[in-house]
């Protein structure tokens, strides 16, 4: 099992890793600014539903060979960099008045789908995992798989005390934009195509070194 010191130490690093913002956070801002408070609650379980597949698949060794495969890792990166894309047009040509307002609301369902999506076609999240967590991973102390699941569900619950407080804020603050939603849809629309090139680049420095 995991000591007490290395859980303490990544435990740490997890907490400044989660703060800081990232894709995640920014695609869970854009859906409550858009949407309101349970959209953007609704993304953030999506998301961290997502990590949980992403622990599933690191501990089976998935995330290894997705990242060792230039093929692989291309094609879940362009897939990821398109959704998002596709989000951020969808959003911006929603256009004006209450039927499309109405239209951009999606059922919470769909919302969490979405967030699921999101953080499984992230490749910085696969890189995360192999570039950072192994290294708290102590192969003389027990079963690695194990140890991954441990680490992973340790950084899960900081990723969901950090994600809902960036829903609940983003909630707040489609409350009070409420009147402006030319402004809601632009900020959103290019949130979700900010986050489309920043994934269309990741990995590309880490898998040329």
């Amino acid at each position: 099992m995991v000591s007490a010191s290395t859980l303490v130490v990544f435990s740490v690093a997890a907490l400044v890793l989660v703060v800081v913002p990232g894709p995640n956070n920014l695609y869970i801002t854009a859906r409550g600014i858009a949407q309101g408070r349970a959209a953007a609650v609704a993304s953030a379980v999506g998301v961290e539903t997502g990590t949980l597949l992403h622990i599933a698949a690191a501990a089976a060794g998935l995330s290894y060979l997705i990242a060792r495969s230039a093929a692989a890792f291309t094609a879940v990166k362009w897939a990821g960099a398109l959704y998002l894309v596709y989000l951020g047009i969808r959003t911006l040509a929603s256009g004006d008045g209450a039927a499309a307002r109405a239209a951009a609301t999606q059922p919470l369902r769909k919302v969490f789908l979405e967030g699921v999506i999101v953080n499984v076609l992230n490749p910085k999240v696969i890189l995360f995992f192999l570039a950072f967590l192994p290294q708290f991973v102590d192969p003389a102390a027990g079963s690695p798989a194990l140890q991954i699941v441990v680490l992973g569900l340790t950084l899960l619950m900081f990723g969901i005390a950090a994600d809902m407080v960036y829903a609940l804020g983003a909630g707040t603050l489609s409350g009070l934009l409420r009147r402006r939603h030319r402004a809601l849809r632009y900020v959103s629309g290019c949130v979700y195509l900010g986050l489309g090139v920043a994934t269309a680049l990741a990995g590309s420095g880490a898998r040329s070194r």
